[in-house]
């Protein structure tokens, strides 16, 4: 098998291997996922910047836009409150800070982003388990909302 082929067979695995597990991850599991995911393209944009290879660099800013716009997206401000205004606000600096990291191919702006995401991450992940919803045995989840699960945040 050629490197080429390889490198997609290993793409290919890992997007099943993501459908997998988000079609059985509470909502609470589907946030780490979507955090991870944007920490995971923001490294990889980084990379491909310090190597000078734009269109991947632009393409996985890109991606990091998508997952963090999701995020966004998903917050429910009526039942989310002031947490929920703060992180829409803060949602919505990352993307302007990415997108001009992209324009100016500015490392520390990158950093910023993935500072700022591992510290939501970080919060995210001490919720107690009572908040959660949580059943023994299973992906417990958050839901400040009666919304679907891609609403949890």
């Amino acid at each position: 098998m050629s490197s080429a082929n390889a490198q997609s067979a290993l793409k290919e695995y890992g997007k099943v291997s993501v459908q997998s597990g988000a079609s059985y991850a509470s909502p609470h599991r589907l946030i780490l996922m979507l955090l991870d995911g944007a920490l995971e393209k923001i490294s990889s944009a980084k990379g491909f910047m310090q190597r000078k290879e734009t269109e991947n660099k632009g393409s996985y800013i890109s991606w990091a836009i998508s997952i963090i716009e999701g995020l966004r997206l998903s917050l429910d401000s009526d039942a989310g409150g002031e947490i929920a205004e703060n992180l829409d606000n803060l949602y919505d600096y990352m993307l302007r800070r990415l997108m001009e990291a992209n324009l100016k191919n500015d490392e520390k702006m990158l950093d910023e982003v993935s500072d700022l995401l591992k510290t939501i991450k970080t919060s995210w992940l001490e919720i107690p388990l009572e908040l959660q919803g949580a059943n023994p045995g299973q992906d417990n989840t958050v839901s400040l909302s009666n919304k679907s699960t891609t609403d949890a945040v």
